[in-house]
């Protein structure tokens, strides 16, 4: 047996070799959303498909726990690989989930040492365009794959160290954007040619039985740590639910809901309870497995409680994951997965909600919940100019002893802002504001952290796109009398006679001089805000994070002309602490004083005793009928007491009728 420090040497080789992978990809990438955002990755594999290698600090950091077995057996079993031959694929139903939705392009090598497959390189790229009905792909507006472009099962892209020719002429001949995907693709098999080189020279030097060994015992020792994490959790069972603002299609919101169980170091999460896949675009395609867009947080936790973990598929061996097929969680062909990446947001503030009960020392309150990739697509020539100007967040929940994050949010993956002076080089647009939204970061003792503020100006005829818009209708909630943070809102052309205000994009034609207000939901806050530290509220005043109005209303904080805090006034403020509503903010109460959760539990399982064929819409048709009796624009707009009753009575009929 080899010494495990041998092991252990072994392992951190093969993650310094992922960086360098991505590092080569990164640098000479030719897509905007690749070289600045970093929507991208590359690990090392093992021959069951788990990732054993993944980098610590470059690229989307949640999609460890994925597995690239399915999409290589598919090709394997009936075109067994060679040295040299590279897979490609995009389509998440025949790769068991590896890909997630259609952009993203995968790339798997098998890495030979004497004739025998010792590893695979894997590298994923979010590219500009797959073709489909818009451009970059993804709207939530698309009802099913088919209109989210080009499915491309796992196939042999390279055959032999050759590109094939036919497979690269049908990529191009589907995308808006050939250029910048091919530039893509072949900084991917750079990746994966700087991965081979790496791999078998480990291999070589250490032996093949080695390297298997290490292998295994990097899988098993991150499965022990992991395991080990959450037992100290102790053991227990806690639910919550949140919700997506509509299924685009309706007013209607969707339903997530969790039940995680703890027991003696194993987790399970059963996301019982959550409705049905809808017609747009939010779905996941999970395969009820422990998917990496289903356990984010988890991952996150793990590696909280113990800093020192491995970062590789051996995370989730001590976690169970039970998903209702047709939910959206666990979608079915062929449901479009475009902004699968809303849904998953979700997902991470529910798991979160859950947790939180038995980790409160742990666990943030709710993140800004969402990522906004803010498109523009014009005509130049006879191509489009597809090109994401700025990937917006919000920023991460406040946590006890330490305030959120501001205009950041890792939750679901790393991605970084576009630098303006390279947007503006590339895209034809003026960038005005770019910066933090002040007061939108939840109230609390600690607060959470802050949206951020995006305007631009049109400077010719284009196109926008705005895929997973959320958190407008339902504020992150805050913890431990925490505060909501404020909700999302999109204006086109502010203050003039031609202003917009859409609460979900699909694709809205510019003019030159008309311009984009995108302001993102800011986090939940944690504790009571009337307990914050004055000398804090004080310091966000002076950051310009929260204005001197928010700071007395509500934090009880008076700040005087000069910027001193008002003393006085400020004791007198705080004798009365008051809260202008629960944690979950007042949208989601009075959503709840109508739909109350048993109910809505009722009605799910209904659907789900039911037919697959319409489940989404027979639930709209239910819910519908409430809202129908509710003012306009509910629940953002309030209702009486009585309205709210009487539209409880009558969703508490509807739901009988339907079970009898």
């Amino acid at each position: 047996m080899t010494a495990t420090t041998d092991l252990q040497i072994l392992g951190a080789k093969l993650a310094a070799l992922t960086e360098e992978m991505c590092l080569t990809l990164q640098r000479t990438s030719r897509s905007l959303y690749v070289k600045e955002t970093a929507d991208f990755v590359c690990a090392i594999a093992d021959r069951d498909g788990t990732f054993i290698a993944y980098p610590n600090a470059m690229g989307v950091s949640g999609f460890v726990g994925l597995n690239i077995a399915t999409a290589v057996a598919r090709v394997h079993e009936r075109d067994p690989l060679q040295p040299g031959d590279v897979i490609i694929t995009n389509d998440p139903f025949t790769t068991g989930g590896l890909s997630t939705h259609l952009p993203d392009i995968q790339m798997i090598e098998p890495y030979f040492v004497d004739g025998e497959i010792v590893a695979y390189g894997w590298a994923f790229v979010h590219i500009s365009d797959i073709g489909g009905r818009v451009p970059s792909s993804v709207s939530p507006f698309n009802t099913s794959i088919f209109a989210e472009g080009l499915q491309i099962p796992p196939v042999k892209y390279v055959r032999g160290g050759q590109v094939v020719a036919d497979v690269s002429e049908l990529l191009q001949r589907n995308t808006r954007t050939p250029d910048a995907n091919e530039g893509d693709f072949q900084a991917m098999l750079g990746a994966l040619a700087t991965g081979r080189r790496r791999v078998v020279e480990l291999a070589t030097n250490a032996g093949t039985e080695v390297f298997h060994e290490a292998s295994a015992y990097l899988l098993d020792r991150a499965a022990a740590k992991s395991e080990a994490a959450l037992r100290s959790l102790g053991n227990g069972s806690y639910r919550a639910i949140d919700y997506l603002d509509s299924d685009a299609f309706s007013r209607v919101p969707v339903r997530i809901s969790i039940t995680v169980t703890l027991t003696d170091g194993r987790l399970v999460v059963d996301f019982e309870g959550t409705d049905p896949q809808v017609e747009a675009a939010l779905n996941i395609a999970s395969f009820g497995t422990t998917h990496a867009w289903l356990t984010t947080r988890i991952l996150g936790l793990v590696m909280t409680l113990d800093p020192t973990m491995p970062l590789n598929g051996g995370l989730m061996r001590p976690v169970t994951l039970l998903a209702p097929k047709g939910s959206i969680v666990h979608a079915e062909y062929p449901a479009a997965t475009g902004v699968r990446h809303a849904a998953a947001s979700r997902v991470n503030d529910v798991l979160s909600a859950a947790l939180i009960q038995v980790a409160p020392e742990t666990l943030p309150a709710a993140s800004s919940g969402l990522v906004v990739p803010v498109v523009v697509a014009e005509t130049r020539g006879d191509r489009e100019h597809v090109q994401v100007v700025e990937p917006m967040v919000g920023g991460t929940g406040a946590r006890l002893g330490a305030d959120g994050v501001d205009g950041r949010d890792s939750g679901i993956s790393n991605l970084a802002n576009n630098p303006v002076e390279t947007v503006e080089s590339e895209v034809c647009v003026r960038v005005l504001r770019y910066a933090l939204r002040p007061d939108s970061g939840g109230p609390g003792r600690w607060r959470g952290g802050t949206g951020l503020a995006l305007t631009f100006e049109a400077l010719r005829p284009c196109s926008l796109l705005a895929r997973g818009m959320e958190r407008v209708s339902f504020r992150p909630w805050g913890y431990a009398g925490g505060q909501p943070g404020m909700p999302t809102r999109m204006i086109i052309n502010e203050g003039t006679d031609r202003e917009q205000r859409p609460s979900i994009v699909d694709i809205i034609a510019l003019e030159p001089g008309d311009t984009v207000t995108l302001l993102t939901s800011g986090a939940g806050g944690y504790g009571h805000p009337f307990e914050r530290d004055v000398a804090a509220v004080r310091e966000d005043v002076a950051r310009g994070k929260v204005s001197v109005a928010a700071a007395a209303h509500d934090y009880g904080v008076v700040i005087s002309a000069d910027g001193s805090v008002d003393l006085a006034a400020t004791d007198d403020l705080r004798r009365s602490p008051n809260c202008p509503h629960g944690e979950s903010g007042p949208e989601r109460e009075r959503f709840d004083a109508v739909f109350a959760a048993p109910v809505w539990d009722r009605m799910v399982a209904g659907l789900f005793n039911g037919s697959q064929v319409g489940r989404n819409a027979r639930k709209v048709a239910l819910v519908e009928q409430v809202l129908a009796t509710l003012p306009e624009g509910f629940p953002r707009a309030e209702a009486g007491q009585a309205e709210l009753s009487a539209a409880a009575k009558l969703f508490q009929t509807l739901v009988d009728r339907q079970e009898a």
